[in-house]
């Protein structure tokens, strides 16, 4: 990874027509700022910094650009079919490899003199184009509010699941209990179904039937998982959006014959090993998590699938659809029952009728 560093920087340098020099003095001027985007003290000194900072992100430039230009010269071809490529976009998104936002944008806006191809003057905008797959509500940075400053990708990652402003759930200190997983609220009645929305954390549960967006897990799905909960356990205490889905995740998930269920039913797409590993990652993942406000939203869904598991009006027609009609085979024997019986049945009343016709 040094290795492409170096000539990322080379190739950067040859973009600016800046001296080293020159390129760690601006660095060095945005230095106070820089430090204060981090939480721990930073031991390096201002020229040690300075190169840090402009080594890394002058990579992080040069990459985005070869990417966003399909740039078939040098080694781009070499990072896509490697195991680099999956690497580079995972360490994008750890917390203790994030630099401000701010200070990879002033440096793409020196090299931008030297690209007449790119399509667009903007760093922001190339950083939508490049984690565009990622960006499943398809987000402009004019959907973004202003006050939702981009601080880092890690930031922005999240940012990408934010839901809409208009549906944005208020908070509360009541905590949410929910002791049912999928497979008890299956076997009381409840329907589950893949929902339509592309934000992930658009959950529905209306008229017996749960909707949950499509849930693709993948190797590097539980590192995502925990950057982005981390970052929301330092900055967005009260606007935890991911640590919500997952506490709710977990109360749903217990077993792996949960994730069989929400696997067969298309909410979960399983590209991490067998249910197991899946169970175990979800209730992983919420251990040691500090939850400081409830989200309103998902606290009354939880409260409406109690109400709903604890209703036996619904697990006897769940009970009955499932022994009678759960199979077509089930559905013919109790169909052929039930004609059987009407047939004895009129029968029975006709040989009653004629003895009293006789009498």
């Amino acid at each position: 990874m040094e290795k492409f560093k170096v000539q990322y920087f080379k190739r950067f340098m040859q973009r600016t027509k800046l001296k080293v020099d020159n390129l760690v003095s601006n660095v060095k001027d945005w230095e106070g700022r820089v430090r204060s985007c981090y939480a721990e003290t930073i031991e390096h000194s201002s020229n040690d910094l300075a190169k840090i900072i402009l080594v890394d992100a002058s990579f992080i430039i040069e990459f985005f650009l070869r990417f966003s230009l399909r740039d078939e010269s040098h080694d781009y071809h070499r990072l896509l079919n490697s195991w680099l490529w999956t690497i580079i976009w995972s360490d994008l998104i750890l917390l203790e490899n994030q630099l401000p936002f701010f200070v990879i944008d002033k440096l793409f806006n020196l090299a931008i003199v030297s690209l007449p191809n790119l399509h667009t003057n903007s760093f922001v905008l190339l950083t939508f184009d490049c984690f565009r797959v990622a960006n499943g509500q398809k987000m402009s940075p004019n959907d973004i509010p202003d006050h939702l400053n981009i601080k880092h990708f890690a930031d922005l990652r999240r940012t990408f699941w934010l839901p809409p402003l208009q549906r944005i759930p208020q908070r509360s200190r009541l905590s949410i209990d929910n002791p049912y997983s999928a497979s008890k609220l299956q076997e009381a009645g409840v329907e589950f179904k893949v929902g339509s929305s592309k934000c992930l954390f658009d959950l529905k549960f209306k008229n017996g039937v749960l909707e949950l967006p499509c849930l693709k897990l993948e190797d590097t799905t539980e590192s995502l998982y925990r950057n982005l909960m981390a970052l929301e356990q330092c900055c967005y205490l009260n606007e935890a959006y991911v640590t919500d889905y997952i506490v709710f995740l977990d109360h749903l998930i217990n077993t792996p014959k949960d994730v069989d269920l929400l696997v067969q039913k298309g909410i979960i797409v399983n590209g991490i090993g067998d249910s197991n590993a899946v169970t175990c990652l979800i209730n992983n993942l919420n251990c040691r998590i500090v939850y400081h406000k409830t989200n309103i939203h998902y606290y009354q869904l939880c409260e409406d699938l109690k109400a709903f598991y604890e209703d036996p009006r619904h697990s006897w027609k769940a009970s009955l659809r499932r022994d009678y009609f759960g199979t077509p085979l089930k559905t013919a024997s109790t169909t052929a029952a039930v004609i059987l019986l009407v047939l004895t049945l009129i029968q029975s009343v006709c040989s009653i009728l004629s003895l009293l016709l006789k009498g």
